[in-house]
C-alpha cells in the first residue's frame, strides 16, 4: 500500500468504528471505487491496536474507576455504581462473544455482499433514527439495571451482520430502552473495549502464524491515523450529540446505503 491508501484506510476505520454509521460499507468503497486490493491482515491488526488505544486514553479515568469499583465492591452484595458497571460491560459482550464464535464463519459465507450492507446501513439507520425521536426516560448510567445491559448485549450481537454498525446498534438499544444519548454513546464505546482487544488479539495471533512480510511503517502510520482519528471522534461525538441528536447519521446512512445499492448492487 502507498502512503495515501494507508492514511484514507486508517482513517476510514479509526472514523467508523464508533459513529453510528457502519465500517464495513465504508471500507467496501475505497476498494470498489479505486479498485484497491485488501489492505492485509497486518494493517487490520494496526487499525484496530489504533481504535483500542484511542478509545482506551479517551476513557482512562472511567477504566480506573471502573475497575476499582469491581475490585473493591463487585464481589460484595451491594457494589458501588462503578461495580455494577465493570459487571453490566462483562455480561453485554457476553452475547456478541458467542454469536461470534458460533456464526462468524456462516456469516462470512452467506452475509458479506453488498446488497446485506446496503439493505443493512438503511434499515438499522432507520431504526436508529426511530430511537432517537423515541421520548426516553433520560437514565443515566448510574440508574443502568442488569436487564438494560443485557438488552444492549444482545443488540451488539446483531452487528455481526455486515452494514449495520456495532456503535449504531447499541445506541439504538440503549435510546429504545431509556438512556439519555451522551450516556447511550458512553456505555456503546465502553462496551467496544472487550470486542476489540479480542478481535485484535485473534487477528495478532492470526498474523504470528502468517509467513507473508510486513511493512512495519505500514503498520505504525495505521496505528497512529486510527488512533488519532479514532479519539477526535469520540472526543466531537459526545461534545455535540445532545445538540444534533441522531438524524445527521441516519440521513448519512440513507444516502450512503442508497450510493451502495445504486452502484454496486
Amino acid at each position: 500500500m502507498d502512503l495515501f491508501q494507508i492514511i484514507v484506510l486508517a482513517l476510514v476505520q479509526g472514523l467508523t468504528e464508533f459513529l453510528p454509521i457502519s465500517s464495513s460499507a465504508h471500507l467496501i468503497l475505497p476498494s470498489a471505487v479505486l479498485g484497491w486490493q485488501d489492505q492485509g491482515l497486518a494493517f487490520d491488526v494496526a487499525v484496530h491496536i489504533g481504535t483500542l488505544l484511542a478509545v482506551v486514553v479517551y476513557f482512562r479515568q472511567d477504566i480506573l474507576r471502573i475497575i476499582g469499583g469491581w475490585l473493591t465492591t463487585g464481589f460484595s452484595r451491594t457494589p458501588n455504581a462503578d461495580g455494577r458497571l465493570a459487571w453490566f460491560i462483562a455480561l453485554a459482550t457476553i452475547p456478541a462473544g458467542l454469536a461470534g464464535l458460533l456464526l462468524d464463519d456462516w456469516i462470512e459465507a452467506n452475509l458479506r455482499s453488498v446488497a446485506v450492507i446496503a439493505w443493512a446501513t438503511i434499515g438499522f439507520g432507520i431504526l436508529l433514527g426511530i430511537a432517537d425521536r423515541v421520548k426516553g426516560k433520560g437514565i443515566t448510567l448510574g440508574k443502568m439495571t442488569l436487564m438494560m445491559a443485557l438488552v444492549i448485549g444482545v443488540a451488539q450481537a446483531i452487528a455481526l451482520i455486515p452494514g449495520t454498525s456495532r456503535s449504531g446498534i447499541t445506541m439504538t438499544a440503549a435510546l429504545f430502552i431509556g438512556l439519555q444519548r451522551v450516556d447511550a454513546a458512553r456505555f456503546s464505546f465502553l462496551l467496544s473495549i472487550p470486542l476489540i482487544l479480542a478481535a485484535g488479539g485473534l487477528k495478532t495471533l492470526d498474523l504470528m502464524d502468517s509467513v507473508l512480510p510486513v511493512d512495519w511503517s505500514a503498520i505504525a502510520i495505521g496505528i497512529a491515523v486510527s488512533a488519532v482519528s479514532a479519539w477526535l471522534c469520540i472526543y466531537y461525538f459526545l461534545a455535540f450529540i445532545n445538540r444534533i441528536g441522531m438524524m445527521p447519521f441516519v440521513v448519512y446512512r440513507l444516502v450512503l446505503g442508497a450510493l451502495l445499492m445504486v452502484f454496486f448492487v
